[in-house]
């Protein structure tokens, strides 16, 4: 996939899978939104991508993607930022069965709300781009894990989400 020049947002940004996305982006020419709860871990990834990569190619928004309001503030941040947006690699997640709760939020719920804030500001009718929104699920979504029936839930739910909305939402 070309992304030379393309503006992406990732969220849980800041560590494991998500950094890896970002630096991936940035080592094929994208601009990136690192959208991470933990202030301390996403100034820090900020900081060492800036050694590696220009500076002004990255962007730090700490935000908690369970929270609506700062979901939708990070996406307008960016646009804000980078003057559009288009790729969006909803991946902030979390294995936490006694806070079942809370990992529905973030496992599923805010990837159904990032796609569609997604879709919002790329859509062409909406004067974006188009895109291309990449929902991260994990093996336990296919075959569920001991002792995580929570987690397995949401992945599956994700798999599901995604493969429902892709036909019918074309950026």
């Amino acid at each position: 996939m070309h992304v030379n020049g393309k503006v992406a947002l990732v969220t849980g940004g800041a560590q494991g899978i998500g950094r890896a996305f970002v630096q991936a982006l940035l080592g094929k020419g994208a601009k990136v939104a690192l959208l991470d709860r933990n202030s301390e871990a996403g100034q820090e990834s900020k900081a060492a991508l800036d050694e590696q990569f220009e500076a002004q190619r990255t962007v730090f928004i700490q935000c908690d993607v369970t929270d609506e309001e700062q979901l939708k503030d990070a996406f307008k941040k960016v646009i804000e930022h980078f003057g559009r947006l288009d790729i969006v690699v909803n991946n902030a997640g979390v294995n936490n069965e006694k806070d079942w709760e809370s990992t529905i939020q973030t496992n599923l719920t805010s990837v159904i709300r990032g796609t569609y804030l997604g879709l919002e500001y790329m859509r062409k009718g909406n004067g974006g781009n188009g895109g291309v929104i990449i929902n991260i699920s994990s093996l336990a979504g296919l075959m569920p894990a001991a002792f995580q029936p929570v987690y397995c839930a949401t992945k599956h739910g994700v798999i599901g989400f995604t493969r429902s909305i892709a036909p019918i939402n074309n950026c």
